[in-house]
């Protein structure tokens, strides 16, 4: 029996998965065990940003130790195709007024256009105040810095 192993993505194919989805995992150094949760993005200026509560576990690792491993994929029902790519790098709290509101912008517009507002409640917003309540004061926007790895595999 020979083995297979999965083709590597080249950078225009890692770019068009990072572009094209807008969910991912982050996998945090925990105390004794790693961290794993799903967080949404966006691609913006070539770097990925996410949003946080302030709250939580995720921050007191964060503050911990903010090395982490992202990982994006992309798959059809079937699995006859599939693609993911994992990042690995330090997460930096966005600071900067003008990128922190044009990512929270940004953020407000792709969650009109892709997802309900039932999605809100996952980060401490009432959905009935619709994606205009995601200007709350518990919003933190961290992005992705200092990758070190990029790897992108696909399906043969």
């Amino acid at each position: 029996m020979s083995l297979v192993k999965l083709p590597f993505m080249n950078e225009t194919e890692i770019e068009m998965l990072l572009g094209s989805q807008y969910m991912c995992r982050i996998a945090f150094n925990g105390d004794e065990y790693p961290y794993l949760a799903p967080f949404r993005y966006i691609k913006m200026n070539g770097e990925l940003y996410f949003h946080f509560t302030n709250y939580g576990k995720k921050m007191k690792l964060i503050e911990k130790d903010d090395k982490v491993c992202v990982q994006i994929e992309y798959y059809t029902p079937d699995l006859s195709r599939y693609s993911f790519v994992s990042l690995r790098g330090q997460l930096k709290k966005v600071e900067n007024k003008s990128e922190l509101n044009e990512a929270i912008k940004r953020f407000i517009e792709t969650g009109q256009e892709l997802l309900s507002p039932n999605f809100l409640a996952a980060h401490g917003f009432n959905p009935d105040e619709g994606w205009d309540a995601f200007n709350g004061k518990n919003l933190v926007i961290i992005k992705l810095v200092n990758i070190v790895e990029r790897v992108g595999l696909k399906s043969p």
